[in-house]
């Protein structure tokens, strides 16, 4: 039995993995070659295309209704091919972020509140970036490395290691990237003793989070962002990412919060979470179509 496991995770890993790598080494290499602006529209123009016909829109379409329950049929149905078209343009922009320019060096990218970043440089203590799933959720970062403040990023590491040089491609500069899990907590924690500066989206459901209301209802929030906040005394920044046309955005990063610390660990924790989400809810609100709502991010 285990002679087997070993051969199908073997076969696995020489056979399936190069066959499911080779199409989207492709596609990166294909789209890499377009101009941003063409790359952005056809990405746009796939989403909204196809999208919508995809059966995970059932989930886009539920989680509408629950969170706009005062919207019509009709207003629902314009959301989601938009929703679409956000998604089809950040993967085909996915390419091209390195050559994305912004503070002076072109209007492709709008950075407000690039202050908040600079109170950050010489503070002497680590600290916290937090946004979502908005726009093109991969930019924020770029606004904080390219100011010169290097940012390590959070992700969830592929299954398929032969994708992983394209996740890579998520690097904004001279900033780590941290996979999830026990070893990527060790990292992280080594990182802010460190007094580096983590980046984190807060928008997924989390099995084991915290329960924190996210548009009327609760929703199991990470706690990761109020757990290093506490623990590390730390600054926490939310930042906001608009699509403004096409492949241009706006990127604003908030002055820190006010972050209680009443000596009731847990209770700071949720409180903490509320706020966050609070935040999250009203970005996603003006700009409903640019959010991931195909992400199960309630219990059913």
């Amino acid at each position: 039995m285990a002679d087997k496991s070993r051969f199908q995770r073997l076969l696995q890993r020489r056979l399936l993995h190069p066959l499911q790598a080779l199409p989207s080494y492709l596609l990166f290499g294909l789209v890499k070659l377009l101009p941003l602006d063409w790359a952005s529209a056809l990405g746009g123009w796939i989403g909204r295309t196809v999208g919508p016909r995809l059966s995970v829109t059932k989930v886009a379409r539920r989680n509408l209704m629950r969170a706009f329950p005062e919207k019509s049929a009709g207003e629902i149905e314009r959301i989601i091919p938009a929703m679409w078209e956000n998604i089809g343009r950040s993967a085909f922009e996915f390419p091209h972020l390195q050559r994305m320019k912004m503070y002076g060096e072109g209007d492709r990218v709008e950075v407000v509140g690039a202050e908040n970043i600079d109170k950050l440089k010489n503070d002497g203590k680590p600290g916290i970036f937090f946004a979502g799933h908005l726009a093109n959720w991969e930019v924020p970062a770029l606004s904080v490395d390219r100011r010169g403040l290097p940012i390590h990023l959070i992700y969830r590491a592929p299954n398929n290691q032969l994708v992983e040089a394209l996740f890579r491609q998520r690097r904004p500069g001279s900033g780590e990237l941290i996979p999830k899990g026990s070893e990527g907590a060790k990292q992280i924690l080594k990182l802010l003793n460190q007094g580096g500066h983590l980046g984190i989206l807060v928008d997924q459901k989390m099995n084991d989070g915290v329960p924190a209301p996210f548009f009327g209802r609760d929703a199991m929030t990470a706690p990761a962002v109020a757990q290093f906040a506490l623990r590390f005394n730390c600054p926490v920044v939310p930042v906001r990412a608009e699509r403004l046309e096409g492949a241009h955005f706006r990127i604003t990063h908030f002055p820190p919060m006010d972050l209680p610390n009443t000596g009731d660990r847990q209770a700071d924790i949720t409180a903490i979470m509320t706020q966050v989400n609070a935040m999250l809810e009203d970005w996603v609100r003006q700009r409903p179509e640019q959010w991931l709502w195909v992400h199960k991010r309630w219990p059913d």
